[in-house]
């Protein structure tokens, strides 16, 4: 029976479609399965390696962070799963709907800031050698993984304080997060709050991991084949990285843009598409420690790129 006090609310046709469409229910569950399948024995045997066959220097800090967020992620789309294969029909309860909501964007944000960091450990290595050996890295690591989780703690307060969950009353269903409320979207909050997180959880990460390959890139490329062949592995996993995220961010900014001040919602079904689009960070996420870390040889690759950029910096300030 439903809960009386649950809010009923009227939405577009376009929305409507959505909810009763075979894409929402099949091939969207299906994508989040296939996620869940691959990512939870993945991120699982990343932690394992992390904890007991790497030593625990920055950068595998990192890692285990971004392979924990991906670890929740995937036992909380579960319950995602569930509704979207029940007729996109909530059953778990409004503070449920909020859990899932935080969880679902906490993780794309905390993937791309510890993605940010990762890409700037690896540009200090590179390009300053000097500076990054001076570092305390682990030290360095744990204050910015902690700032990374605040900074997304924060940022999910609004998910996690206002409602989610609204009963359509045409198709007898509770959607989690699925329909918008006219009426805080009219207010500006919700308009403002998703530029907000597009624009600085997404589009600067973004500018400075493309800072920092392309300073790799610059340090790295006259040298031996198999450095440039290191950074080309680079540049594939951060684009995979970027079509995972650029897809749902800027719809999500062009949409809000255009129902904050036309009131039409046509691409909310568009956005909803591209967020499970992202969700696919979370099984691509340990092949990136997988090709990248060294986990065999970390220490002696960590050695080589310090006497290359080394080499490169004596080069340069003797010419």
């Amino acid at each position: 029976m439903r809960n009386s006090n649950r809010a009923i609310l009227q939405v577009s046709n376009t929305t409507m479609k959505y909810l009763t469409s075979s894409l929402s229910t099949r091939l969207i569950p299906a994508v989040y399965i296939t996620v869940v399948l691959v990512g939870i024995p993945s991120n699982a045997i990343t932690l394992w390696l992390l904890f007991f066959r790497t030593r625990l220097a920055g950068t595998s800090i990192l890692y285990i962070n971004l392979a924990l967020s991906d670890c929740l992620f995937c036992i909380m789309l579960s319950f995602k799963i569930a509704y979207h294969l029940n007729g996109n029909d909530w059953i778990f309860g409004e503070a449920m709907c909020r859990a899932m909501t935080v969880t679902f964007y906490g993780n794309m944000y905390c993937s791309i800031l510890i993605l940010m960091c990762i890409s700037i450990s690896r540009y200090l290595a590179i390009v300053h050698p000097f500076l990054y050996r001076s570092l305390e890295k682990r030290r360095c690591a744990i204050i910015q993984c902690t700032l990374v989780w605040a900074i997304v703690f924060l940022c999910m307060l609004p998910f996690s304080i206002t409602k989610q969950s609204y009963y359509l009353d045409a198709l007898n269903v509770s959607t989690c997060h699925d329909v918008q409320n006219a009426c805080e979207t009219s207010s500006g909050f919700q308009f403002y709050y998703y530029i907000f997180l597009a624009v600085f959880g997404f589009l600067v990460p973004l500018a400075i991991i493309i800072f920092c390959c392309s300073s790799i890139i610059r340090t790295l490329s006259t040298y031996d084949q198999k450095w440039f062949w290191y950074v080309k592995m680079t540049l594939l996993i951060l684009t995979i990285f970027a079509v995972c995220f650029t897809p749902s961010n800027i719809v999500l900014i062009i949409h809000q843009v255009k129902y904050y001040y036309t009131s039409a919602d046509d691409l909310y079904f568009y956005y909803l598409v591209t967020l499970c689009l992202s969700s696919l960070n979370s099984c691509l996420d340990p092949f990136l420690y997988f090709f990248m870390s060294k986990i065999n040889d970390q220490s002696t690759s960590y050695i080589t790129m310090f006497k290359i950029s080394r080499d490169a910096q004596i080069r340069c300030s003797t010419e």
